[in-house]
């Protein structure tokens, strides 16, 4: 981590997903440079490059075999946050990223509305974690569905849908549960969405960019990178994911106000919207990917419009920015 030129420093342990970031650098004439960060050696002694710091570590980290890049990357943001770098999506970021109780307790300052959710800490004893699951389960909800999640998830790895109490009891003790990797289970009420979709929006720098409707018919795994429907077989006429045009609502104010509080500069805020027309929103994507096919349906490949493009010309000025600073200290 040396080098004395300003420049992007993109910060991750997914190279896939940066591959579209990287082609808009360079169809903007942009300096930058990945650090993957699954593993490495910090020197705290050491002073950091100059330049702006893009953090997109995720949460599904382990499921790319990167179990601890997390953890890494929090000792890098903070070492460069207290040198005074510009960081986007930084030490805060990160940590809404791996904790859903974070996001929903951040997002209920802003009196954006969440799913009803019971935080449960696992036991070395499966059926101790069970019978904690099932009881809370069955008291809140009765014989209503449910959703069971892990706190620290990402890509909807884990995340299962429950008719009763007694099935996820049967999951749990029968050893067909991963554990969650901080301990903590997530209970969660199960809100139905009409059309089967959910709706995705997009902010860079800030500012909204675009939403987005996910058809969700097929479960949680909801990655809207290109490289995570790759293999998937598209099933039906419409499209899975698919760019809402002009799209308004009044959450979105509130979205913008939560991110700007938290520190976090680009995300994907996820929403339903149930039977009765209200907004329920249960998830931040610090480490937000867009859909290439969606977003050339919509003719923005290419433009500022485009979700990579748009990141690529808000990191651009925040270097302008630092560098003016620079030659004027």
């Amino acid at each position: 981590m040396t080098g004395s030129k300003s420049k992007i420093f993109v910060l991750h342990e997914n190279s896939v997903w940066v591959e579209p970031l990287t082609a808009a650098f360079l169809d903007l004439g942009l300096e930058f440079e990945e650090w993957f960060l699954n593993e490495g050696t910090l020197d705290l002694t050491s002073c950091p490059p100059l330049g702006v710091f893009y953090n997109r570590t995720s949460a599904s980290a382990h499921t790319r075999g990167h179990r601890f890049a997390p953890e890494y990357t929090g000792l890098v943001l903070d070492w460069l946050e207290a040198h005074g770098r510009t960081v986007i999506n930084g030490s805060r970021a990160l940590h809404l990223e791996l904790s859903k109780v974070s996001q929903y307790t951040a997002l209920a300052k802003f009196g954006v509305r969440t799913p009803e959710t019971f935080a449960i800490a696992v036991s070395p004893d499966r059926q101790s974690t069970a019978d904690r699951v099932m009881k809370v389960a069955g008291s809140k909800f009765g014989d209503e569905p449910f959703i069971l999640k892990p706190n620290r998830g990402g890509r909807g790895v884990g995340v299962q849908l429950f008719q009763n109490s007694v099935a996820a009891y049967d999951y749990i003790v029968d050893g067909k549960s991963p554990t969650p990797l901080d301990g903590i289970w997530l209970v969660q009420k199960y809100v139905r969405a009409p059309d089967k979709c959910i709706i995705r929006s997009e902010f860079v720098g800030g500012e909204f960019l675009y939403a987005v409707r996910v058809d969700a018919s097929k479960g949680f795994e909801l990655c809207p990178a290109d490289a995570c429907q790759a293999d998937e077989e598209v099933l039906g006429s419409r499209p899975m994911f698919e760019i809402i045009e002009n799209f308004h609502h009044p959450v979105l104010d509130r979205y913008g106000a939560c991110l700007a509080m938290n520190g976090i500069q680009i995300a994907g805020v996820e929403m339903l919207i149930d039977e009765d027309g209200e907004a329920w929103t249960y998830d931040i994507n610090t480490n937000t990917n867009y859909n290439q096919e969606a977003e050339a349906a919509c003719g923005y490949t290419g433009t500022s419009r485009a979700g990579m493009h748009a990141i690529a010309g808000y990191l651009g000025r925040q270097l302008d920015a630092h560098e003016e600073l620079t030659n004027i200290a």
